[in-house]
């Protein structure tokens, strides 16, 4: 077989699809307005799976993550091996998960659970996303999920990300918006992380979790100067550390050790 790369033939597949996305942008919209404007003109389909299985590729997993820019609760990431065949999903109107309604996320996770090969969902918590950073949360997030499917891929297609994995890979940007598989991941993060985040309003009531789920709307930033944040809230967030009275008096902390340690060494040195 002649050498392949996945990320070309996919590049062109993207070239194609996105050419119908174009959009005469006015000075008014703004950069979010014209994105979503643009995402819900791509075209989700099987066609990137398609040209993997072409190259001897047969299972493919799609990888997404939720919750990345959200200020409480963990990232979710999902891993999904679909069957060959998905025309039943592309009907029923797959697509990225952002672009759902609640209902029709609901609907076609319990389909895509029905028909999946492999499915696996992982969580990082807060705590952790404070102590690596999200970026390499998500990516333990997803590596997790990678690594908790029951069949092995041998192709993993990404939404934006490459993993520290063996199996092949490519990174698709847009990817939720563009192929079926990382858009099934997609919809099964999305789906369980908000049941998480209803269950959660309940144990912290007052931030609204269950309508924003944890994201940074004025509703749960006007709660989060009201109450201060939860143990669940991501304190390095800059909107949480801005009211979170313990890190006021953390930088208070560090700064008189750094005083300190600073006379000792001046000491020292007059020694």
């Amino acid at each position: 077989m002649a050498s392949f790369a996945p990320w070309r033939v996919i590049h062109s597949l993207m070239k194609r699809m996105t050419s119908v996305a174009s959009i005469r942008i006015s000075k008014t919209v703004t950069a979010a307005t014209a994105k979503q404007r643009m995402l819900k003109q791509l075209v989700c389909s099987d066609a990137p799976e398609q040209a993997l299985r072409y190259n001897g590729f047969r299972s493919i997993a799609g990888v997404d993550e939720v919750g990345r820019g959200a200020l409480f609760g963990p990232v979710v990431a999902a891993a999904v091996i679909l069957p060959e065949r998905l025309g039943g999903l592309s009907r029923a109107g797959l697509t990225d998960s952002k672009q759902l309604t609640r209902e029709q996320r609901e609907s076609l996770n319990k389909r895509i659970r029905r028909m999946a090969i492999a499915i696996c969902v992982a969580e990082v918590d807060a705590e952790t996303i404070d102590r690596v950073n999200i970026y390499q949360a998500t990516r333990i997030a997803m590596l997790a999920a990678v690594q908790g499917l029951t069949v092995a891929p041998d192709h993993l297609l990404i939404d934006a990300m490459r993993l520290d994995h063996p199996c092949r890979q490519t990174k698709l940007i847009y990817g939720d918006a563009l192929s079926l598989s990382i858009a099934a991941a997609s919809v099964v993060a999305k789906v369980h992380r908000d049941a998480l985040m209803r269950e959660l309003d309940l144990l912290h009531p007052g931030y609204g979790l269950a309508s924003h789920k944890g994201y940074g709307t004025p509703e749960h930033r006007r709660a989060l100067k009201e109450h201060g944040p939860c143990v669940l809230h991501r304190r390095t967030f800059a909107p949480v550390k801005a009211v979170d009275p313990d890190a006021v008096v953390e930088a208070q902390v560090a700064n008189e050790l750094l005083f300190d340690d600073f006379e000792m060494e001046e000491g020292s040195e007059w020694a």
